[in-house]
């Protein structure tokens, strides 16, 4: 693939088309111009809007959601997207830095599309799809960090808790919303991040939690101007570019072992297929 190359991700129903073209495509409003020699991708204007955007410059990949009409809530193929792409890293020499980010500072992710109309078999997979994405978050072999603006809600507060860093604009919202919903999801990789007290406060009362106390909590290392969040992260990304990279990785596997979340992850990811397939379900509608 060359310089200019663009790597269009686009999703429709289950599936999911790559087509490669050349030219350049747009910049999200926080996100700085791509620099020489980037591979960008977007997705041409006659596509549908449920789509993935892969960035890589000097082994930084950056993930955008752009489905800005549902502030990225996601349905099955974007879940789908989402775990192709991490899961590819695990073979991916090249990468140094993930960045999971957004092409409008309304959000990173409000959660499921609960607009998705699915039979009891659809929502099952679907359920099943958010486990496989929680798992693949959590075994990217790089360090990972979330650009956190806007509504992070449900499995949006669940994708950036499952990063290594976390970047918190302005107007962030973070919310657990597992209660509200009655889904039981929350406790495994909140608990590592802020304690257990603290998890369950946040967990059972599904309070909007904003950047600044996200910063006191440990659950950002910063906040800033939601529409500089995006240029924030690949500052720290290439901070932990300079560093070594067999270092990184190695040290990434030294804390995922450290803190145990595997086993507790897939413990809760076990009990919301149950949910999904015994229980009442995610709502619809």
């Amino acid at each position: 693939m060359t310089d200019s190359s663009v790597a269009v991700l686009s999703l429709s129903g289950y599936g999911s088309l790559v087509r490669w073209a050349r030219g350049a495509r747009r910049q999200p409003s926080h996100a700085r111009p791509a620099r020489p020699g980037a591979i960008t991708a977007g997705r041409p204007p006659d596509f549908g809007a449920m789509s993935l955007l892969r960035e890589r410059t000097d082994g930084i990949e950056v993930l955008r959601l752009d489905r800005p009409d549902k502030r990225n809530a996601l349905d099955t193929a974007t879940i789908r997207a989402l775990v192709d792409a991490l899961t590819s890293f695990r073979e991916d020499g090249e990468v140094r830095v993930v960045v999971l980010s957004t092409t409008s500072t309304a959000g990173l992710c409000a959660g499921a599309d609960i607009g998705e109309q699915l039979d009891a078999a659809g929502g099952v997979a679907r359920m099943e799809a958010f486990a496989e994405l929680y798992e693949a978050v959590e075994l990217v072999p790089v360090p990972t960090i979330a650009v956190c603006v806007g509504s992070c809600v449900g499995a949006g507060a669940e994708i950036a808790a499952g990063c290594d860093l976390r970047v918190a604009g302005d107007n962030l919202k973070l919310v657990w919303a597992g209660a509200r919903l009655g889904v039981p999801v929350g406790p495994a990789r909140l608990t590592q991040l802020v304690g257990l007290s603290r998890a369950k406060e946040l967990v059972y009362t599904g309070r909007p939690i904003g950047g600044e106390e996200a910063v006191a909590l440990g659950l950002a290392t910063r906040v800033v101007p939601a529409d500089e969040a995006e240029a924030a992260a690949l500052e720290l990304a290439r901070a932990l570019c300079a560093q070594s990279a067999p270092g990184l990785r190695a040290l990434k596997t030294m804390f995922r072992d450290l803190e145990g979340t595997t086993a507790r992850i897939a413990h809760e990811n076990e009990l919301l297929v149950d949910f999904q397939r015994h229980g009442a379900g995610l709502p619809q509608g």
